[in-house]
């Protein structure tokens, strides 16, 4: 089978879907429902056993599907690497954490001086707060992490959609 990243990323939502599909409906195929005379004659009102045998082994077909193709992502994530060098892997951990980085950049840079009146029994003053870095200075590097995060995703997305033959 001809595939790329993108499309196994794609087929694992799915069989993960499924599986959890799969799960619920197993979970109301536990019990058969009978009756019982008090002269010992059984009459049988709901008999999931089929259902279960079968839900259950597609189940366990799904989990063996959906471990085979993430297997095969995350080899392809460590083989392909971006014209830098990093393969997939890497580059999807950096970007985690330059997001992570983005986020705190996004605080520092909407922070503002505060001055607060403080009023005591016998005594009035301000109470000044001042940022103690420059603000100018994180706005940029802010960008840059930004420009950063966007090449790298842009590289990550053209080598997610190259071709490669596997066998599901």
């Amino acid at each position: 089978m001809k595939t790329n990243l993108s499309n196994l990323m794609n087929i694992v939502v799915e069989e993960e879907r499924k599986f959890s599909s799969y799960s619920y409906s197993l979970k109301e195929y536990v019990y058969n429902t009978s009756t019982q005379e008090l002269d010992g004659t059984i009459n049988i009102i709901e008999d999931y056993k089929d259902d279960f045998e079968k839900d259950f082994e597609d189940y366990k077909k799904t989990q063996e599907r959906i471990t085979k193709i993430k297997s095969i992502i995350y080899q392809k994530n460590n083989t392909f690497k971006l014209p830098d060098g990093r393969t997939i892997q890497e580059a999807l951990v950096d970007n985690t954490n330059l997001r992570k980085m983005k986020n705190l950049y996004n605080y520092l840079i909407t922070q503002k001086n505060v001055k607060k009146r403080v009023t005591e029994v016998n005594n009035s003053y301000f109470e000044c707060k001042t940022i103690n870095f420059d603000i100018d200075k994180i706005r940029e590097e802010y960008e840059i992490l930004e420009k950063k995060i966007q090449v790298t995703d842009f590289e990550i997305s053209k080598l997610n959609s190259i071709e490669f033959e596997i066998e599901l």
